[in-house]
């Protein structure tokens, strides 16, 4: 039996509605058919997620995505299983399971063609917070390759993916051409448990362009939510993740140190959320220019662990930055590049010989990039042409190519990809943080 997508979301509501009152599931006189069994599950699991530890929730959520995978396509349910257990294991950090899940879905045809959209939107998600947004954008293509209209959830999440792909490539086009449909995906679903991933993402494309504003009313009513619900760390951890870097890019340090106050709060709920109040504290210090290298080194393979290997890459790429030791900012740079897949000298950092020949390329300068050389870069990610870049600045195609000669020579890098994906994690927000410039130290410690 098909269900249709306002039939789901109605029965979705129901089932937040009642999360925060109901009490466990008691045994029925209802025969245990596997569609009767699965809803059980899917009931206990999200129950799980916001009183119970992470990895009940999740144990649960994928037992009932598996008891529908051999005649998934007539079950009527309030989500697919998969899609929430996979939305689960995102927010506690596990995404390898997430993708496990969502494979398995989509070759047994669960929830047939509708919920298959579901699935591939959040094989996109991963895609993308794991940096590789050019498979992401692939992946987000397949979703709409019918030309149907998609449900107000599922639009949610294609526009977010959209901007936090664009975000990631520093492509500051692609964030103002589709903020305004974002901003409409956000008006046409209600705020629930289940969006607050892609609302986050939004709020930090929103805090790029200086438009949160248009996007509090909304990030009120989940932390209302929220709120009414106790505070569950699996669903408030990545919110507040989010609202970190929003607070970072709106250069508001208050904000920011709240968020990591309350991540901090929560990092004995799972691995994840340790990982992730470990590197937001690590991130407020860089900020204000203290710069502990192993400590940050720490945090960011942390992050790239747990599936935030964007993150991570940017972190290590802020750090060395805005560090004057030479040094430290060299094994900074390699640990980032090292996060972002190309590793030279093993896990544990760069080799003598590659400190060495990157110290003798930095010169007494390597402390950032000058001015002009952030503007070239940003324009160069922005992918014009050499003679535009020109046009842009009033200056030569050939002055153009020496500047990204020299930014190569004082990155250490190998090729232009390289030097592309390193540039993308030491410009991607310094307009907005004003970057290489400490924040105010915190009154009290």
């Amino acid at each position: 039996m098909a269900v249709s997508p306002t039939a789901r979301t109605l029965l979705a509501g129901v089932l937040l509605a009642t999360l925060a009152e109901a009490p466990a599931a008691e045994p029925t006189d209802e025969p245990p058919t596997l569609h009767a069994s699965a809803a059980r599950l899917m009931a206990n699991g999200v129950r799980e997620s916001v009183s119970g530890p992470p990895t009940a929730a999740l144990s649960a959520l994928v037992q009932a995505a598996a008891l529908l995978e051999p005649d998934g396509r007539a079950a009527l349910l309030p989500d697919s299983p998969a899609a929430l257990a996979a939305l689960t294991a995102v927010h506690c950090g596990e995404l390898e399971i997430a993708e496990r899940v969502l494979h398995r879905a989509l070759g047994a045809g669960v929830g047939g063609p509708l919920m298959a959209r579901r699935h591939r939107l959040l094989q996109a998600w991963i895609l993308m917070v794991r940096g590789e947004t050019h498979a992401a954008t692939e992946r987000l293509a397949t979703v709409t390759l019918d030309g149907r209209q998609l449900e107000s959830r599922d639009l949610l999440f294609a526009a977010a993916i959209r901007m936090g792909t664009g975000r990631r490539n520093s492509d500051l086009g692609a964030l103002k051409r589709g903020w305004g449909q974002a901003l409409e995906a956000v008006v046409r679903h209600p705020v629930d448990l289940f969006t607050l991933l892609p609302l986050g993402e939004l709020a930090i494309a929103g805090a790029r362009l200086g438009d949160l504003a248009r996007l509090e009313p909304y990030l009120r009513e989940g932390r209302a939510l929220l709120g009414r619900l106790g505070e569950p760390p699996l669903w408030s951890v990545p919110l507040h993740w989010s609202g970190l870097h929003a607070a970072i890019l709106t250069g508001e340090p208050a904000r920011a140190d709240e968020h990591v106050a309350a991540l901090l709060a929560s990092a004995d709920h799972s691995r994840y959320a340790a990982v992730v109040a470990a590197a937001a504290q690590s991130w407020v210090e860089v900020l204000r220019g203290v710069v502990d290298p192993a400590r940050v080194e720490a945090a960011a393979r942390g992050l790239h662990d747990t599936g935030l290997c964007w993150d991570g890459a940017r972190l290590a790429g802020q750090a060395a930055i805005r560090t004057a030791d030479r040094r430290a900012m060299t094994t900074l740079l390699e640990c980032a590049r090292a996060l972002q897949g190309r590793p030279s000298g093993g896990h544990g950092g760069p080799t003598s010989t590659t400190t060495e020949s990157t110290t003798r390329a930095a010169g007494p300068t390597q402390q950032g990039l000058s001015d002009r050389e952030y503007e070239v870069a940003e324009l160069v990610l922005a992918g014009l042409t050499y003679r535009e870049i020109g046009d842009r600045l009033f200056i030569s195609a050939k002055t153009v190519e020496h500047h990204v000669a020299r930014m190569r020579n004082r990155l250490n890098c190998a090729n232009r990809a390289e030097l592309l994906a390193l540039l993308r994690t030491v410009v991607a927000d310094r307009a907005s943080d004003t970057a290489g410039q400490p924040w105010p130290q915190r009154a009290t410690r």
